[in-house]
């Protein structure tokens, strides 16, 4: 029989960057056609994406097989020189008969055994039911098969491994539509903004760490109200991450306390 291709599950808005920053980066395709028609190009090869274009002029709707397809393509767009704004990943819900579907994936993942409790509670939280789970192997692996809502599988690979220490292999396949999971809980912890636009320099960030965890390094560039950071408490805090030491002979540019920063979080595609 010939091979059928695979419906999307997955959408994302691609536009024209907007951002303060817009055109800072180097990149020389900016523009919403320059965008449009590289997406065309990869509907030549790329048969299981859509493309539809959205009430706003310059942005498209794109929609593939699942994160990884999605990323994939983002990141070749950013290596060939474009600049582009994504939005948040949703799936692609249908009505079949009356009823609210969604897309489902079957999940298998081989890791050792002490760690299987990890994966089984964060593959829970995200409304999945586990098919079956093998005995240890000598080896002590076990091997879990789930399946899970698609909506659910944004980011678990980057927690899985970091709950098994790298050890697990994860590979998802997709199941069908099933019945609408329910709603799962959303982020308990608050975002850390910029109070100014600016350059965020080591001693402001080490006298504001502890309030988070950052993405942002000393020297990079900041605007007012940029998301820099996760607070580590419910809802949003604005702190000043470009407030530069006071060098008067009070206070010293080297005898006073060294700055010490925690390296900053590395967002992945996938993470962020």
């Amino acid at each position: 029989e010939p091979i059928e291709v695979e419906q999307p599950t997955m959408s994302i808005t691609m536009g024209v960057n907007k951002s303060p920053f817009a055109g800072k980066s180097g990149a020389k395709l900016l523009t919403g056609r320059n965008i449009r028609d590289r997406l065309a190009k990869e509907l030549e090869v790329n048969v299981a994406m859509r493309v539809e274009d959205t009430e706003d002029g310059d942005t498209v709707l794109v929609s593939g097989r699942g994160l990884l397809h999605l990323t994939v393509l983002i990141e070749t767009m950013r290596r060939e020189g474009f600049e582009l704004m994504i939005g948040p990943p949703t799936v692609i819900e249908k009505e079949i008969d009356g009823e609210r579907m969604e897309p489902f994936e079957t999940v298998d993942i081989d890791l050792p055994e002490e760690y299987s409790g990890a994966a089984i509670s964060l593959l829970n939280e995200r409304k999945g039911s586990m098919l079956e789970m093998s005995a240890v192997t000598n080896e002590g692996q076990v091997s879990i098969q789930y399946e899970v809502p698609a909506r659910g599988m944004a980011g678990v690979k980057s927690k899985l491994l970091s709950a098994s220490r790298g050890l697990a292999v994860m590979s998802s396949t997709f199941l069908g539509y099933k019945p609408y999971a329910g709603d799962f809980g959303g982020r308990d912890r608050g975002n850390l903004l910029s109070f100014e636009t600016g350059t965020a320099t080591p001693f402001s960030i080490m006298k504001t760490q502890d309030r988070g965890a950052f993405f942002t390094s000393p020297g990079d560039e900041v605007y007012e109200d940029q998301i820099v950071g996760v607070h580590a408490k419910t809802g949003d805090l604005k702190v000043n991450i470009c407030k530069a030491k006071q060098l008067t002979n009070m206070r010293s540019s080297g005898a006073d306390e060294k700055s010490t920063c925690t390296p900053a979080m590395q967002l992945t595609l996938e993470d962020a």
